[in-house]
């Protein structure tokens, strides 16, 4: 310890202080956050706290906090998403869309079955695109190839009912299904990853069927690709 230098202090503070203040940041300004995080290490601390945080159990925030670029190039970057966001909330008014520093999470539970919103869910013990579900991916294919220089994850999650080994197969069968349908619909399958934790990770706890059927859901994560973030530094004169 007694050979750490002032620049790995200073860089520990700043990953101190992005961690203390990770919700007070989600209420400033895009444009403010990527400029904050930049201060802070950019890249490099939000690395770090995105491993940290998808340790703790949410891999989605821990992607979007991960691939933080931080500085102006951030604010270029977090511009782009928030006209994405809104293109997604307007076009799918059943899915829940939350912009994180330079990314986008969008959720898809079974809270959203009925016809006047168009979600992604399926029937228990099932995997198969529904009609409704094919509705609004229809749609997100349409907004990504409108915004084709972005990354998209996909996850899968279970609740907590049956063996632990059955659903963590079932959230990888509805992870991967979803990623398929979204390349035979012309997205290229580079854009796309697909992970699956079965019950690991409940939004809430499984306690009631309402908050079960909010744990089975699929998360879309979308960020910035290198060809987004190396136009927007050079933008920025990074």
């Amino acid at each position: 310890m007694k050979h750490i230098t002032t620049k790995y202090l200073l860089s520990l503070s700043a990953l101190l202080i992005l961690v203390s203040s990770c919700e007070s940041t989600k209420r400033m300004s895009n444009q403010d956050k990527g400029v904050a995080v930049g201060a802070a290490g950019g890249a490099v601390i939000g690395g770090i706290i995105g491993n940290n945080v998808g340790k703790r159990g949410n891999t989605a925030l821990g992607a979007l906090i991960g691939a933080v670029v931080g500085g102006a190039a951030g604010g270029i970057i977090g511009n782009k998403m928030d006209r994405q966001a809104q293109q997604i909330k307007t076009e799918l008014p059943g899915a829940k869309v939350e912009r994180v520093e330079e990314g986008i999470n969008i959720t898809f539970d079974e809270n959203n079955p009925d016809g006047s919103k168009a979600g992604v869910y399926f029937a228990t013990n099932k995997f198969n695109i529904s009609d409704n579900s094919k509705l609004a991916l229809d749609k997100l294919v349409k907004i990504f190839n409108d915004n084709p220089d972005t990354d998209i994850l996909i996850e899968g999650h279970t609740d907590d009912v049956g063996r632990d080994e059955y659903n963590m197969s079932l959230s990888e069968k509805r992870a991967k299904a979803v990623g398929d349908y979204l390349v035979n619909a012309g997205i290229r399958a580079s854009r796309i990853t697909t992970k699956w934790y079965g019950e690991s990770q409940p939004k809430v706890d499984n306690n009631s069927d309402a908050n079960r059927a909010l744990n089975r859901r699929v998360e879309f994560v979308i960020t910035a690709n290198d060809k987004m973030k190396q136009e927007a530094k050079q933008q920025a004169g990074q």
